[in-house]
């Protein structure tokens, strides 16, 4: 699917609605596959993806998400919340400071931030806040997340 994002007759906004409508599954693990391949694109594919999730008004709802099929989805549904805030919000972090956080070179002298004028810096840092706290609320470890098995 990574590939498919640099291929120029693919249909990026079909590639995310498709995703976003199997986010909205009542299955946690179909929900999870979804969230994750979405993650995945915004890592590797191509920038048009993360464009478009932040140009359109298309985001995961999951807000109020529970998955009532067995106690494995209780337990998931948290989890599943949690992660659909992230990637919203990294979407609207790039809808608002146009680059990906995460893309950034680190460690550089001529990194973004650190050659960012200081009116623009102080107005991209709480972007960036919003981005790491929505990480951080994510909270889970590997064993916390069984995929169903």
């Amino acid at each position: 699917m990574v590939h498919c994002t640099n291929e120029p007759n693919v249909s990026i906004p079909h590639l995310a609605t498709l995703l976003i409508e199997r986010s909205q599954n009542a299955n946690w693990v179909v929900v999870y596959k979804a969230l994750i391949t979405t993650h995945h694109m915004l890592a590797y594919g191509n920038e048009r993806f993360i464009q478009y999730l932040a140009s359109s008004n298309s985001s995961f709802q999951l807000n109020n998400f529970l998955d009532k099929g067995g106690v494995q989805g209780y337990d998931m549904s948290p989890f599943i919340r949690r992660y659909a805030k992230y990637l919203n919000e990294k979407a609207l972090s790039y809808r608002t400071v146009a680059f990906d956080f995460c893309k950034m070179k680190r460690g550089k002298e001529e990194g973004s931030l650190r050659v960012m004028h200081a009116d623009k810096l102080l107005k991209t840092l709480p972007i960036l806040q919003a981005q790491l706290d929505s990480l951080l609320e994510f909270d889970c470890t590997a064993n916390d997340l069984t995929n169903g098995k």
